[in-house]
């Protein structure tokens, strides 16, 4: 059996899959879309990162691969139909993308309240910034509700380091968590426009689906507290990046920390010229820990498909 990697990894994780398989990486950062789409079909698995589409011109030069193990737990970078109808198997990789996503969430939090990279790049500068008692003042997060706008795993998570530090939670699904877990994180469940108006840190953790493309438009800004902040380690199509501009530059919210974007990895030079927003390059699972589990991960799938086992996380 032959692995196709699209992206350099870190190799440490993939050692179980390398004494099994042979495991095919590029020479250099990733593979294009040309390179693949001429070596595909003598493969039998395709590891995609979320830096390339797997589109219907891909899957169609895909011959007799058999699974997609997609490298992440979001895979909108993968024509998932398309690769249904060609009869491969799509997989993520959920688990360990939970505590470092949650981890970075929460960084961004504590950044974006308290102007961290802000006061950073003025400190850098001559007369960049004043010093003194009423100057660059933030927000703190103890005693402040932070609203989690997709109470899964990851959301969990958040809702435990915003627990350690003195929050009060509250969520919006679209079905209702069971009791038990409502009382370990003392969440109450709200409807998205009672969250946003209520909420002082808005965090967002639902996927990317038509019904959370632009969740946060420009009316749902509107109704947020000038004091808001709005975090987004989800996917950047969750966000109507043009209305949170407007937003920012209105203040009608306090300040955003975003790690994802509408057409990543291409920035809208507008958020470069705020102060008030922080931005990450897409680095919820940037970690060394992560990238290990996630490779090992990816290679479970791979390894148990081929066995015949159905304990994979198959998205299709």
């Amino acid at each position: 059996m032959r692995v196709l990697i699209s992206t350099r990894l870190l190799p440490e994780g993939f050692s179980e899959l390398k004494e099994k398989f042979e495991v095919v990486f590029p020479e250099k950062d990733i593979f294009t879309k040309e390179e693949v789409i001429g070596m595909l079909s003598e493969f039998d698995a395709f590891v995609p990162t979320f830096q390339f589409k797997v589109d219907k011109e891909v899957i169609a030069a895909a011959g007799d691969l058999k699974i997609i193990a997609n490298y992440g737990v979001g895979y909108n970078n993968i024509d998932v139909e398309a690769a249904t109808k060609h009869g491969i198997v799509v997989t993520n990789t959920p688990d360990p993308v939970i505590e470092p996503t949650a981890e970075l969430a929460f960084a961004l939090m504590l950044a974006a309240a308290r102007r961290v990279p802000e006061c950073d790049r003025k400190m850098r500068v001559q007369n960049g910034l004043k010093w003194g008692v009423l100057e660059n003042l933030g927000q703190t997060l103890y005693g402040k509700t932070l609203g989690i706008v997709g109470m899964g795993r990851i959301g969990q998570a958040v809702a435990r380091r915003a627990m350690a530090s003195g929050m009060k939670i509250a969520y919006y699904n679209r079905t209702q968590l069971s009791s038990e877990i409502e009382s370990k994180y003392q969440a109450q469940r709200l409807e998205l426009d009672e969250l946003l108006k209520g909420s002082d840190i808005i965090s967002l953790h639902t996927p990317l689906t038509v019904e959370t493309q632009h969740l946060i438009d420009r009316e749902k800004l509107k109704l947020m507290k000038p004091t808001a902040i709005l975090i987004n380690t989800a996917r950047g199509l969750v966000i109507d990046e043009t209305a949170l501009i407007e937003a920012l530059q209105k203040k009608w919210i306090y300040s955003a920390a975003l790690d994802v974007y509408e057409n990543e990895p291409k920035i809208n030079p507008l958020l470069l010229e705020l102060d008030n927003v922080v931005l990450a390059p897409h680095n919820g699972t940037a970690t060394v820990e992560a990238r290990n589990e996630m490779s090992r991960f990816v290679s479970q799938n791979i390894i148990r498909f081929f066995a015949g086992r159905t304990d994979i996380t198959r998205v299709n």
